[in-house]
């Protein structure tokens, strides 16, 4: 097997400012065609920001697609095709008002591949110089300021459950330890 599928057809059914939505046609290895739905979305960062005593920062923000207020790691999407590096240093600036002195990339996460082709790219920023924070004229949230191991827990009891944030936060725990353990 080659496990892979070509695209024969595809066709944009819905173009807006963030996501496009595409239906497609794939032939199958066996020959057979069938439809795929795919939306597009140009990727995006979250950011473990860490100060020496431990403690982490989250936002709180209102999320319309679950009309609730979600807590989550300092977070946003890339502006087109824009490194990924610079995207986290901006949003933690944005968001927080801290400039990293230092950026560790955590690796990339497929929140949704079996229909969306988003990738967002995790990192840990340490050695933080504060300044204003500057959120974009639509963003509303709320900066908070947590322990580390306290998030964790959070994650394990099912309070922090946006996928990004709950990926950044056990990788950069693991991280963490290794690197410990590597001392």
């Amino acid at each position: 097997m080659k496990l892979f599928e070509e695209t024969v057809e595809s066709q944009v059914l819905f173009q807006g400012k963030i996501i496009t939505l595409r239906k497609d046609k794939a032939r199958l290895e066996n020959g057979k065609t069938v439809n795929r739905e795919v939306v597009e979305h140009p990727g995006g960062v979250c950011v473990l920001a860490l100060e020496p005593d431990g403690t982490a920062y989250t936002v709180k923000q209102f999320r319309y697609p679950f009309a609730e207020v979600v807590e989550e790691l300092p977070a946003g999407k890339l502006d087109g095709p824009e490194d990924h590096e610079k995207a986290a240093r901006r949003e933690l600036s944005e968001e927080v008002g801290a400039e990293a002195g230092e950026l560790i990339y955590l690796g990339k996460l497929l929140p949704s591949p079996g229909f969306c082709n988003e990738v967002l790219h995790m990192y840990l920023a340490r050695n933080l110089r504060h300044g204003p924070q500057h959120p974009d004229e639509d963003e509303f949230l709320e900066v908070e300021r947590t322990p580390l191991p306290t998030l964790f827990e959070r994650v394990m009891a099912g309070e922090i459950v946006d996928g990004k944030s709950v990926a950044t936060i056990l990788k950069g725990m693991e991280f963490l330890r290794r690197e410990e353990a590597a001392k």
